[in-house]
């Protein structure tokens, strides 16, 4: 097992042992073994259910062969060409109607993954950039990260959930009486959070070196997160807002501006991720660009890249 790996594990692991010690405070040792069971059905159904009730709460479109659009056929033969680089299967390729520049993917393993990507991340970003963030996400498809935030949601929710209920059904009746209780419903939260913020953080790290290897140019990656951040910054992402338990899933947080690469944020701060892959690139700028792809709606542009709106 790597390093990531292990910690992931570890993690989760820690995840579990906060549900259980919630369900014990509730009601003892029955809670406990009670909580667990409810853990491992969540957790099931999650694994089989994470990637379509994702796209669902974000009004996510596939993209299909019979598609007319040129833009989208472009973004989705650049996305299959770089899942065939990274030696993937093909995912589901999804567009979601919302301004707010953004991308993320799902599924519980890479049979069964799906990458999404805004109406305004491809009218926002050059042709290179976007395919710097959908190699982005094939790299957490390719590390089945997407199975692993997808259950440290759902325990972190559940955890919320039982503190909830903490102070109705808990009280004198648990071990640990109304402190316990108390103390369930402050702590058990922050502790998921942390745990799920943690796992996410150093996710994305990853995911954004492996990423630029993917496409072959970290510059591309590079410029697409400013550009994302900027503008995720000035525009409001309603489903996101709806459903923040998603949040972590994406590659630039989708609900607020934090800048400071905390323990309470969700992805690291956008300028220590440019400057890592800058430092991938040796500092320079964009490298040379690939030849454009043969037969696609647009053609080469004088001075290299391409035209069209994403160019």
């Amino acid at each position: 097992m790597t390093g990531n790996g292990l910690r992931t594990f570890l993690l989760l692991a820690v995840m579990t042992a906060m549900f259980m010690g919630a369900g014990f405070l509730l009601g003892g040792m029955g809670g406990a073994l009670i909580a667990l069971a409810v853990a491992a059905g969540m957790n099931i159904f999650a694994w089989w259910n994470s990637d379509s009730l994702v796209l669902r709460m974000h009004g996510a479109r596939e993209v299909t062969a019979d598609e007319r659009n040129p833009r989208l056929r472009q973004y989705a033969a650049d996305t299959a060409a770089l899942a065939e680089r990274a030696g993937l299967p093909v995912p589901r390729i999804y567009v979601i109607e919302n301004d707010q520049p953004n991308a993320f993917a799902t599924g519980r393993d890479p049979r069964h993954a799906a990458v999404a990507a805004t109406t305004g991340l491809l009218s926002r970003l050059t042709r290179e950039e976007v395919m710097g963030v959908m190699a982005h996400e094939l790299a957490h498809v390719k590390m089945r990260d997407t199975l692993t935030m997808t259950v440290t949601a759902t325990l972190a929710g559940a955890i919320a959930m039982l503190a909830n209920f903490a102070l109705f059904f808990g009280g004198n009746r648990g071990p640990a009486g109304i402190l316990g209780a108390l103390a369930l419903m402050i702590f058990a939260p922050l502790a998921a959070a942390l745990v799920q913020m943690a796992i996410s953080r150093g996710r994305e790290y990853e995911a954004d070196r492996a990423g630029a290897e993917i496409c072959g140019h970290p510059e591309w990656l590079a410029s697409a997160l400013e550009k994302i951040e900027g503008h995720a910054r000035r525009t409001i992402n309603p489903a996101a807002e709806r459903n923040p338990a998603t949040a972590h899933m994406f590659i630039i947080n989708p609900l607020n501006g934090q800048r400071a690469d905390n323990l309470f944020s969700t992805h690291p701060d956008t300028a220590n991720r440019v400057a890592k892959l800058r430092l991938m690139g040796g500092g320079r700028g964009y490298a040379p660009r690939p030849e454009p792809v043969p037969g696609g709606p647009w053609g080469a542009r004088r001075g290299g890249g391409y035209g069209g709106p994403w160019g």
